[in-house]
């Protein structure tokens, strides 16, 4: 994926979630972090667009947390964490639907998008709070 196709949000929200990651002391940022970075993100777009389209954000954001808590912690790691697998992925899939759509920059919202149709373990969570695809 190429970084400057990112919007500046998600870079922002990316660069949020290492942090979120380092300060648990987690091996990997999961995807779980990019989304607790979106919701908690000031002035981004997707909370107010999943509140939009009926989902529960508080009930999202408790079980986010729950899910960071079973993220499992690293000592000694001395500051290096790496995307995970599952995130990999994800960030794959929202390159794959940003040029499906046509969009020339891969924004925030695609993250869910992704994560939904990733069928993971954050489309269970997302999905428990009311998310879908449409």
């Amino acid at each position: 994926m190429r970084m400057d196709k990112l919007t500046t949000k998600f870079q922002e929200a990316l660069a949020n979630a290492q942090s979120l990651a380092l300060g648990k002391d987690h091996q990997f940022i999961e995807p779980v972090h990019v989304l607790i970075s979106l919701l908690d993100q000031e002035g981004g777009t997707v909370r107010p667009l999943l509140t939009k389209a009926g989902v529960n954000v508080n009930q999202l954001r408790t079980e986010l947390g729950k899910a960071l808590d079973r993220v499992p912690t690293v000592e000694g790691v001395g500051g290096e964490v790496h995307i995970s697998n599952d995130l990999g992925r994800i960030l794959n899939l929202m390159d794959k639907l940003a040029q499906k759509r046509g969009d020339a920059y891969i924004a925030s919202e695609l993250f869910v998008l992704a994560a939904l149709e990733d069928k993971g373990p954050l489309a269970e969570i997302l999905t428990k709070a009311g998310a879908t695809e449409a």
